[in-house]
């Protein structure tokens, strides 16, 4: 059987929808989902513009995208995308997220899930509670990654302050003016726009929002989600001494880092990659109880025959009628993208 449309990355800007073999070959501990909704996440646009991240290459065409008791046929579920070898050290340890043989959907040479339909794991496929749509189910992973960097590593507590959930103050950083309005209406306490070409935009900050290197106007948490130099300078400059600093997004790999600031502060630096046990219950937990609202964060919504157009738009960071990006959704095929 081939009924199943998939959209491929060929190679640097080369994409076309392409027919693929349905999965056959199911393990006793395997489902066979058929995809609903996709989100387009950074690295989708990076493979996209680059052909690689690191030390993950694309190098053949890729789809970009019996014993099972825990999910049923018509489950609606969302899926944890990252299937790994259960064996090794990391794996044991409980930091999955690091397993060295992860299959990971759309990190090459793995398929993603911009098909028809996604094999995968029956314990990776999260039953969705009524009151969450397929599309909430598609913002589970990015939720996911967020809950890894701010619970799990960031072990952010309550009246606590964090730049960039349950924190006393928010600070949103950006450098375009309408995702700071948006962060502003969504969660944020604060925004801050950096001056251009500042040499320490730090000190502006500092001076703008009343941070202090400690005591109650003091930030416990500085999450970096640009992976920009400038970003991650002023990320470890504005955090109180003692404080933790999180690396979440990727953008060149090599950064100058002022070690002085972080040995003097005595800074937790760590990075953060994807998620690892539990994130997925608790992002699940979080928005089903309302506690997390995702569907204001979805900006915009493709049908899987402009899948392209969705990652032009991702990449341009607003869409031709000039409303920006915060997250696209490409729905399944023949799948109306209004579809709950």
């Amino acid at each position: 059987m081939s009924d199943n449309p998939s959209f491929v990355l060929k190679g640097i800007l080369d994409v076309e929808i392409q027919q693929k073999p349905v999965p056959e070959s199911i393990d006793p501990n395997e489902v066979l989902v058929q995809v609903k909704k996709t989100g387009i996440c950074g690295s989708d646009v990076h493979f996209l513009l680059h052909g690689r991240i690191g030390d993950f290459v694309v190098e053949k065409p890729m789809v970009v995208g019996s014993s099972v008791t825990n999910v049923k046929v018509g489950d609606r579920v969302a899926m944890e995308p990252g299937a790994t070898c259960r064996k090794c050290e990391a794996c044991k340890e409980g930091r999955y997220q690091l397993c060295p043989d992860v299959v990971f959907a759309a990190t090459p040479p793995t398929d993603g899930t911009l098909a028809r339909y996604y094999r995968l794991p029956s314990d990776l496929a999260y039953p969705l509670p009524p009151n969450l749509s397929l599309e909430d189910g598609a913002m589970m992973e990015p939720l996911s990654v967020a809950v890894h960097a701010v619970s799990k590593l960031g072990a952010l507590r309550s009246n606590q302050s964090v730049a960039s959930l349950g924190a006393s103050r928010v600070i949103a950083v950006d450098i375009v003016p309408s995702r700071l309005e948006f962060a502003k209406a969504y969660a944020a306490t604060d925004v801050f726009l950096p001056p251009p070409m500042e040499k320490d935009e730090s000190r502006a900050m500092k001076e703008k929002l009343g941070i202090a290197d400690r005591g109650p106007q003091a930030i416990d948490l500085v999450l970096d989600a640009s992976g920009a130099e400038v970003s991650i300078q002023t990320g470890i400059r504005v955090v109180k001494s003692g404080g933790t600093y999180v690396q979440v997004g990727m953008g060149n790999p090599n950064v100058n880092v002022d070690m002085f600031v972080v040995i003097c502060k005595e800074l937790v630096l760590k990075g953060s990659f994807r998620y690892g046990p539990g994130d997925y219950p608790l992002a699940i937990a979080l928005a089903a109880s309302g506690k997390v609202d995702v569907k204001p964060l979805v900006s915009h919504r493709f049908p899987f025959t402009k899948a392209r157009e969705a990652f032009e738009t991702t990449r341009n960071g607003k869409s031709p009628d000039g409303k920006g990006v915060i997250k696209a959704i490409i729905s399944g095929p023949d799948v109306d993208i209004n579809e709950a």
